[in-house]
This record gives structure tokens, C-alpha cells and sequence, in this order.
């Protein structure tokens, strides 16, 4: 009886699969998908599908849940120079010093945190155009770049030889005081 059971549906799982194969699927599963989610007003590509969506333009969409710009006036070289005029210790790096995403930011962060200075960080992964503009702005092609009081120093190879010399203690050293100061009053 259980074998009967089981031919029956395999026969029946066979015609059904017959039966999918035989219909014509005008275009792949991923397109078919990209034509449904991409909304009422978009443009036509090549294939005459509509893959762009202005959600901002359809009235349906209350205006709480329309995209808003989360951009400024100010250019991403601007803000690199701001970042390092006013923080006395700025790291551009891969992730955050809290969760540090590469070794050698890990390391840099690893050696300034020693000193007990306040460190300002940007995650260069977060966003393209920022990674781009502290290349231009330091000339250097790799991260971690550190600036220490409004000079580029290097990468985490630089600052932990200028640890092992004793040069980053005394470059650190009033920043480290100040810090104290602050954290004492």
C-alpha cells in the first residue's frame, strides 16, 4: 500500500513538472521580480522593463516616508579638512575603534588608545566618496591614516615605530594632558 502511495506521487509530481516545463516563461524569475518591485512610474530599459522608481513623486507616499537627503553643503574635502582641524587626533580607518573591520586599524587604534587621547574616527567603508577624498587630501594611498594635531602622520606601521621610539609620547603628550584635565574637572 505505502509503495502504491508513493508511486502515485511520484507519477503525480512528474506531470506537474511536465506540465511547468511545457508553459513559456517569457523572462527569468530575477527580471520578473525587478519589473514588479520597481513601481508605477518608472523608466524603461533596454528590455522595455521598468527597473527605476521615484517613490518621492507618488502620491500615495505620505510625506514622513519619502526620502529625505542626508547631505550638507559641505564637500567630503571639506569635511576631511574640518575633521582634522579641529580634533587633535583623527584616524580615517575600517570600522570604528570600537569594532575596528582590519588588522592595521585594530593595531593604530590599539597604540593611541595607550596615550589615553580622545580619538575622532571616520569608517572610510561607509561611503566611497569620503575613502577617495582623505587619499587626495593626504597624498597616501592606504589605511589607517592618522593626523595628529592637524598633520597627516602615516598608517598603524608608522605609528607604532614612532611608539616603539618614544616620539609618539612626546607628539601625544600635551594632548594626553589636556584630556586628564578635562576628565578630572
Amino acid at each position: 500500500m505505502a509503495r502504491s502511495l508513493s508511486t502515485a506521487l511520484v507519477r503525480g509530481l512528474m506531470r506537474s513538472s511536465r506540465a511547468s516545463t511545457s508553459a513559456a516563461v517569457s523572462r527569468p524569475a530575477i527580471q520578473q521580480f525587478m519589473n514588479y518591485s520597481s513601481g508605477l512610474s518608472g523608466t524603461p530599459n533596454a528590455n522595455g522593463d521598468s527597473v527605476t522608481t521615484r517613490v518621492a513623486a507618488d502620491h500615495d507616499t505620505h510625506q514622513d516616508f519619502q526620502p529625505t537627503s542626508k547631505s550638507s553643503d559641505m564637500s567630503f574635502s571639506d569635511i576631511v579638512a574640518q575633521d582634522v582641524k579641529e580634533h587633535p587626533v583623527v584616524i580615517y580607518m575600517k570600522g570604528y575603534p570600537d569594532a575596528p573591520r582590519c588588522g592595521f586599524s585594530a593595531l593604530a587604534v590599539k597604540v593611541l588608545q595607550q596615550y589615553g587621547v580622545p580619538i575622532s574616527a571616520r569608517d572610510i567603508l561607509s561611503d566611497l566618496k569620503l575613502k577617495e577624498s582623505v587619499k587626495a587630501y593626504s597624498n597616501w594611498p592606504t589605511f589607517p591614516q592618522i593626523f595628529i594635531k592637524g598633520e597627516f602622520v602615516g598608517g598603524s606601521d608608522i605609528i607604532l615605530t614612532m611608539h616603539q621610539k618614544g616620539e609618539l609620547k612626546e607628539l601625544l603628550g600635551d594632548i594626553a594632558q589636556k584630556a586628564e584635565q578635562s576628565g578630572s574637572s
